[in-house]
């Protein structure tokens, strides 16, 4: 839409997460060291949280793509699923074919097969939940037991958790002690600063082919207000930024922009209801102090 108007090669604030547009901030370059270096000692549970929108999803993708040759991932990226399908979705990724004449304690007797197979031909079998907050509880308990699975020297299966806040909540709980102590490294993803939120618009401006200097500063400053440092929010507000400088012909997103940009972005309507209130304020000042001169 308006990639031509300011001489875009692609789009730099899309929500679709596209690791060509990573920004290595520190917290998501610390949450993938986390990441590699408790995968590669071999650990069962890793889980990496964070607020919606805090970038999860791109670094389970990240993740993903990165992997080594001897990694075998398998991902799972709805977790509302019973005991039984998150067996046989973890089969599916592990080349087993799915046979209705198959109960579950064979399923179970199959994927040990397989996984002893896959180590023994040098693979860490790996599985990626992402929005592992919404796993049922008996399914959780179920991922648990499927990490049993070991032999005298390493564990076949390793589970990287990516979820929200609602999983420490779930995990903190007196039910999922057991998981919760299996758990060997975590990390909490946190928001950005206001000068990691000039470097990440900039950066990924720069990836699209434009100039960094296309958002003012106090346009910077806006997206920093409004978005309360979450990436999601980044992107939303810069890119409807774009759209109304667009609209106007403009070569630049000001402050302006981004504020209306926000009245439209359900999450910052709290920050926005400010500014609508302030408009209407000035416009009332403004129409008494003119009606006073007329007099």
């Amino acid at each position: 839409m308006y990639a031509a108007h300011f001489n875009l090669a692609q789009t730099p604030f899309s929500l679709t997460p596209d690791t060509e547009f990573y920004v290595g901030l520190p917290q998501h370059n610390a949450a993938l060291a986390v990441l590699n270096t408790a995968l590669n000692a071999g650990e069962g549970f890793i889980k990496i949280s964070g607020e919606v929108g805090t970038g999860k999803t791109l670094l389970c993708r990240l993740l993903l793509k990165q992997a080594p040759a001897d990694w075998q991932l398998a991902y799972l990226p709805d977790p509302s699923v019973t005991p039984l399908e998150l067996r046989w979705a973890l089969a599916a990724e592990l080349g087993l074919k799915h046979s209705a004449n198959i109960d579950a304690s064979q399923l179970l007797q199959l994927l040990q097969r397989q996984l002893i197979l896959l180590a023994q031909n040098g693979k860490k079998i790996i599985l990626v939940i992402d929005e592992a907050q919404a796993l049922p509880d008996d399914t959780l308990e179920s991922l648990r037991l499927l990490t049993n699975l070991e032999t005298e020297r390493r564990k076949l299966l390793q589970v990287v958790l990516f979820g929200q806040p609602e999983l420490d909540q779930r995990l903190a709980s007196q039910q999922f002690r057991q998981l919760r102590q299996r758990i060997s490294f975590s990390y909490t993803l946190p928001v950005m600063s206001p000068a990691q939120i000039r470097y990440y618009v900039r950066q990924r401006l720069i990836i699209a082919g434009a100039t960094p200097a296309l958002f003012s500063r106090l346009a910077l400053a806006a997206i920093s207000r409004y978005s309360r440092g979450i990436p999601r929010l980044v992107n939303l507000l810069a890119h409807k930024g774009l759209m109304l400088a667009y609209g106007e012909g403009k070569s630049r997103v000001s402050n302006r922009h981004i504020r209306f940009a926000a009245l439209d972005t359900e999450d910052t309507q709290r920050a926005s209801r400010y500014y609508v209130w302030l408009l209407g304020a000035t416009a009332i000042f403004s129409v008494a102090c003119y009606a006073w001169v007329q007099r």
